[in-house]
């Protein structure tokens, strides 16, 4: 027997992304509902457009957020996509295979990364597993390292589906620079909070170790300039974040 499933989306100024992500999904979801957090560009427009459930709410933080969506959803089964992704035509074989043969309670999936017009397969960012089918009685968004993933219960089973979700993450090296810069304000801060400290071996050192970790034994070589783009800006990561968190460690202590 097959189920129903509700494509749930949260937005925020969407306009570019959002029309791509709906039609990719729109041929195996029964309904569409977004949450918008009170965008100023046309994504509301453009969601009117594909018939979406459309609506409004403050945002109080990525996980709130997301559970907000799926209480507002019809079915318990969901689909949860990000804006900025896409299902590959394998992707979307699979989920209307699985609505016709639901088995277990969630399924993860392997993320292929955009980042500036390139296809990024090696760099230690692929094949990036998220769950984002389930059924919404056994799972939950919740708190993550900084992202937010989905928590199954501790009965709920798990399988795996073919194909690749795809993620357009950043169209400009400028873009992710910004990003990068509020992550690891967030990332030094949670890091403080529990107890963990840096010093200026670890300023030093981690940033070498990180480049040649994902440039050399995560292969990231093979993906051409935007691979040693992507190995030197997790090496410009892991630097922001170790003297974010050091300057956090010098301001309690003074």
């Amino acid at each position: 027997m097959s189920i129903k499933l509700s494509l749930v989306i949260i937005t925020n100024n969407e306009a570019e992304n959002i029309a791509r992500c709906i039609e990719s999904a729109q041929t195996v979801a029964d309904e569409v509902v977004v949450v918008d957090s009170y965008s100023t560009d046309t994504t509301q427009a453009i969601c009117e457009r594909y018939q979406a459930r459309f609506m409004q709410h403050p945002f109080e933080g990525f996980m709130q957020q997301k559970n907000y969506a799926l209480q507002q959803a019809r079915f318990p089964y969901i689909l949860s996509l990000d804006a900025d992704e896409t299902l590959s035509p394998e992707l979307l074989a699979s989920i209307k295979g699985i609505k016709e043969n639901w088995q277990h309670d969630a399924y993860a999936m392997n993320r292929l990364n955009n980042y500036c017009g390139k296809w990024i397969r090696y760099c230690g960012w692929y094949p990036d597993t998220k769950v984002r089918l389930f059924d919404k009685r056994k799972a939950q968004w919740g708190a993550g390292e900084i992202h937010e993933k989905i928590v199954l219960q501790t009965n709920a089973t798990q399988g795996k589906l073919q194909g690749d979700l795809l993620h357009y993450t950043y169209t400009s090296i400028s873009e992710h620079v910004e990003r990068m810069n509020r992550y690891t304000d967030s990332m030094a801060k949670v890091a403080f909070q529990r107890g963990k400290r840096s010093n200026l071996w670890k300023i030093l050192t981690s940033p070498i170790f990180n480049f040649i970790k994902k440039y050399i034994f995560n292969l990231g070589f093979l993906d051409g300039y935007y691979g040693l783009v992507v190995c030197t800006m997790a090496a410009y990561y892991s630097f922001l974040k170790y003297v974010k968190l050091y300057e956090l460690s010098r301001k309690s202590s003074a």
